[in-house]
């Protein structure tokens, strides 16, 4: 174990599933909301339905909100004050006891920051975390290396963040090896590699993106060694500046010290007798000042390993096999050449171990990797954006390998995973669902629905200022789907139209590429769209 500080401790099961209570309490009262598709608004009068207030009064009632948490960020439950003995919040004051539609935005705000993870303190913050895993250690690399030449902003804050969240977890508890379970392009795989030295085998169902991957990580690598020579190019540099200057000063201090010397030694002759000055003299004034010139001379060789000391912070941002220090400056001698004979035998282990394996395979909850990988050993299994049922997958499989000391999963995509209870009165044979996977919500036969999971994979931040929805592609899907209701008859559909409004030079061209899409009849199109303009 690489670091000693205790992990942050984690609630009991009791303390968990009344949580969970709480939330699934709020949750059957909001969930209809949740629920709601974006395009029912325009089409069904969703808001008339669920709303009991207008748009703008909602509207400004959430910016108010938001702008009141914004100037009291310390209190971190603002609903203690309005519970009861059974922990819960009262409902009436939100929603209509009888049409239960919501009536107070203020007190829904409240109520979704309450029950929000970070506020149920079920969660250790991510810089909580990463302290308690690196305690008083620094990393092995500091941030001024980044990644952003081979991914955009959002990849190479998402990659950097996890990878030493992923390395510091590694160091904590002595592994080295790394399964990356989706491992898609295999941006995280390459940097745990190349920045973090561990052995990394990523793993993903697409053939193309594990050849992407390979050509991919061959670039990095070559990048990686250009960084490298020029840091290295950097380091001896400073190291001479250093040492030319240090050198400078010596001299400087060197000559003023002979200087002084041979001034005193003068001043003595005139107080003392020829043939009392002589003897001493050439006996100790001579032979003080032959030491200070060998020193002089010998100083240069001290600086210049003291220089290179003094540097080997700034090499220590490098990963152990990126640098190799020069010895040519330094003296030669039987120690360094054994020091030398180490850190190379240390090198070339550090670069057997620093490897990045892209295969090819489909995961699912009963995939063995041992049939995957063939050295497997103790190791962290991990995945950054794990698609739908992955992500519970990936959980299974490490309660079912016992190599498998740890798992560091960010799922997304929520509205792929597989609900058990989404669709009852269909048959199905399968028997491992992404969700729900704990006892308790299965005996509660909960279900959240496609629409509330694809909410869940907005962004907040995006949306709070307006870049979170394509209203004007949505407003066109919804008119669309009021075409083929009032002119085709078509209710439901298994058909989907798909991403093309990028595509389209106009919502006329929209709407004959969806009918054309779907298979009907584009002339009775044309005549409802004339009659709709």
């Amino acid at each position: 174990m690489a670091a000693s500080c205790p992990l942050p401790v984690t609630p009991d099961l009791p303390t968990l599933r009344a949580k969970l209570q709480g939330l699934l309490r709020f949750l059957r009262d909001t969930l209809s909301i949740s629920s709601a598709h974006t395009v029912d608004f325009y089409t069904e009068s969703v808001w008339e339905e669920l709303v009991d207030l207008p748009p703008e009064t909602v509207l400004a009632a959430l910016r108010k909100s938001a702008s009141e948490a914004e100037a009291r960020p310390s209190e971190s439950r603002p609903l203690l004050e309005a519970e009861g003995e059974t922990g819960t919040t009262d409902f009436p004051k939100i929603f209509c006891e009888t049409s239960q539609k919501l009536v107070s935005v203020e007190a829904f705000a409240l109520a979704a920051k309450y029950y929000s993870i970070q506020n149920l303190e079920i969660c250790t913050p991510f810089e909580q975390l990463l302290v308690a895993l690196q305690g008083n250690q620094n990393q092995r690399i500091g941030k001024t290396l980044k990644a952003v030449e081979f991914m955009n902003m959002k990849k190479s804050h998402e990659v950097q963040a996890m990878s030493e969240l992923i390395s510091s977890i590694a160091d904590y508890y002595g592994l080295k090896q790394v399964i990356d379970l989706g491992s898609g392009k295999g941006y995280l795989s390459s940097f745990l590699s190349l920045k973090y030295g561990l052995k990394v085998y990523g793993i993903d169902s697409s053939n193309t993106n594990t050849h992407g991957a390979e050509e991919r990580n061959r670039k990095l690598k070559k990048h990686w060694k250009l960084c490298h020579a020029q840091s290295r190019l950097d380091v001896s540099e400073l190291a001479l500046k250093m040492s030319k200057e240090r050198k400078e000063q010596n001299a400087i201090k060197n000559k003023a010290d002979i200087e002084e010397v041979f001034n005193n030694s003068l001043t003595n002759q005139e107080k003392m007798s020829t043939s009392d000055f002589l003897p001493d003299f050439s006996g100790s004034v001579i032979s003080n000042i032959r030491n200070q010139m060998e020193t002089l001379h010998s100083q240069p060789h001290q600086e210049e390993n003291l220089c290179f000391e003094n540097v080997f912070p700034l090499m220590d941002l490098l990963p152990i096999n990126a640098i190799e220090p020069t010895s040519s400056q330094q003296k030669p001698n039987r120690e360094t050449s054994e020091v030398n004979k180490e850190r190379r035998k240390m090198t070339s282990k550090s670069r057997e171990s620093n490897i990045y394996l892209p295969l090819t395979s489909f995961i699912t909850a009963d995939s063995e990797l041992h049939d995957i990988i063939e050295d497997l050993e103790d190791c962290l299994m991990v995945g950054l954006h794990t698609c739908g049922d992955l992500a519970p997958n990936t959980l299974r499989i490490f309660t079912s390998n016992s190599e498998i000391k740890g798992v560091c999963s960010v799922g997304c995509c929520y509205h792929l995973l597989s609900e058990e209870f989404e669709n009852q009165h269909k048959e199905c044979t399968q028997e491992k669902w992404g969700f729900p996977m704990c006892r308790y919500l299965k005996e509660e036969r909960w279900c959240c629905g496609r629409n509330a999971r694809m909410s869940a994979c907005l962004a907040l931040e995006r949306v709070a200022v307006g870049q979170g929805l394509p209203t004007e592609s949505l407003f066109y899907r919804a008119v669309l789907q009021d075409i083929i209701k009032d002119c085709y008859g078509i209710t439901k559909c298994d058909q989907h139209v798909g991403k093309i409004y990028s595509k389209c030079s106009s919502f006329l061209d929209y709407v004959r590429r969806s009918l054309r899409k779907l298979g009907l009849d584009e002339t009775k199109k044309i005549t409802v769209i004339l009659i709709f303009g």
